[in-house]
């Protein structure tokens, strides 16, 4: 694959990317620590500013990157028998995924019992600015516009302040709708998908040079984060916390693994492939910023074919959360539940359970974990206002939440690739060929 981002190349003498990006991490976490313990604000705020213009790089890049490459890959769908196999597949195993996270989920809720154990006061309830519902999801699969923009307005500092979002699902049913219909009306459509082609490499050739800037985005994005949340605010809810945490590592350690490991894949290689994506997903707290990486690491260092991953990566990462859709919503509605001596019943658990596998669609491009949590809360007739009650720990959680989603998303395309026999066995073996390094 010429254009790969994390070809193979002379090493040189600089270590791989994946030694870089750990080398960078290391280095933020150290300026965290002194910045925190110094309480030197220009070291924060260099760090932040920083981390966050790595970010916005990077999502500055996912609308035209996701438009380009499922059209690029509806039209090469159209040479695989199995598209159809493939695109059904993808689904269930994020459905038998989700299931998995939230049953887990749900079983540490009741054995830890995080809502009897908060040291939280109840002055901090107090109901979401956003929340979650069904009719969300049929708004939000629907296009606004031709690039899926929106525009808000805020007032900071007594002025007006204008922001454009994109909002991701809504790109991908676009370029899936004008994928197919440039596939269908024959030779009319060539010269679009020619155009979408170039443009296509074009913007991988932009990306290269963006993740080229991983580790110095990642040393100041955990950098940031070590000074800005520390892990102060764990103290009034560690039972919470805990829960989640414990739940996050069996799935990322436990369930994972033993789904590569049945499907015949080597777990060590996959998270040695998939690790640039999950620790950016770690530090910066972003599925939807992570996407390229994501969708990059799932291609060449996993080895799945560049038209299936186009689909399955882009629609994993608006729709494959099983931190911030499963584990959280399920043990944070049982914390809810225990907080306020409300008791939950057979049905109720079933509820989570339906609302984790199937309603985190319905979240698709608003505000993560925080609208899944009013979804699920709303669904169970549980105050709102429990909500608040969480928010202060929720970015340390959100670290985690999203490094597991990330995995998530390369998990299921991997799998599905491999039972579809369409897994390049040998760039998967590879030992760190795919990371070697990041051409210029």
């Amino acid at each position: 694959m010429a254009d790969s981002s994390f070809s193979p190349g002379s090493r040189g003498r600089w270590p791989s990317f994946g030694v870089q990006v750990f080398v960078g991490m290391g280095i933020g976490l150290a300026l965290g620590v002194i910045g925190r313990a110094a309480g030197t604000p220009a070291l924060g705020e260099t760090l932040h500013t920083f981390g966050q213009i790595f970010v916005q790089l990077l999502k500055a890049l996912v609308p035209p990157l996701v438009f380009t490459a499922i059209v690029a890959s509806i039209a090469a769908l159209r040479d695989l028998e199995n598209a159809a196999k493939l695109v059904t597949h993808t689904l269930a195993w994020f459905a038998v995924t989700a299931l998995i996270a939230v049953l887990i989920g749900i079983a540490l809720g009741l054995l830890i019992q995080p809502g009897l154990h908060a040291g939280v006061d109840m002055a901090a309830a107090k109901a979401p600015s956003s929340s979650g519902s069904w009719l969300d999801f049929l708004k939000g699969i629907v296009p606004a516009n031709f690039l899926g923009l929106t525009a808000s307005t805020s007032i900071e500092a007594g002025a007006a302040k204008t922001a454009l979002s994109f909002n991701i699902l809504q790109i991908i049913v676009a370029a899936i709708a004008i994928g197919a219909a440039a596939v269908r009306v024959g030779s009319a459509g060539e010269a679009f998908l020619s155009f979408n082609t170039s443009a296509l490499a074009i913007f991988r050739r932009l990306l290269r040079w963006v993740i080229a800037l991983t580790p110095i985005g990642s040393a100041a994005l955990i950098g940031d984060a070590v000074i800005r949340y520390g892990w102060d605010a764990l103290s009034a809810l560690g039972s919470f916390a805990a829960a989640i945490y414990i739940g996050l590592g069996l799935v990322l350690l436990v369930v994972y693994p033993l789904l590569l490991a049945a499907n015949g894949l080597n777990p060590l290689r996959f998270f040695a492939a998939a690790w640039p994506a999950i620790q950016l997903g770690f530090v910066s707290r972003s599925s939807v910023g992570t996407l390229p990486v994501t969708e990059e690491v799932t291609e060449c260092g996993l080895g799945v074919p560049r038209a299936y991953a186009a689909f399955a990566v882009p629609l994993g990462a608006t729709t494959k959360m099983d931190g911030c859709a499963a584990i959280y919503p399920a043990i944070a509605a049982i914390f809810v539940a225990q907080f306020y001596g409300l008791p939950l019943h057979l049905t109720d658990y079933v509820l989570i359970a339906f609302v984790s596998v199937i309603g985190s669609a319905a979240t698709a491009g608003l505000t993560g974990a925080t609208v899944m949590l009013t979804l699920t809360l709303s669904t169970l007739h549980l105050p709102l206002e429990g909500v608040g009650l969480l928010l202060a720990i929720d970015p340390i959680l959100d670290m985690g939440r999203t490094a597991v989603n990330v995995a998530g998303q390369a998990l299921v395309p991997t799998i599905v690739a491999k039972r579809a026999g369409i897994l390049d066995l040998e760039r998967f073996r590879g030992r760190d060929a795919a990371l070697a390094s990041v051409p210029a």
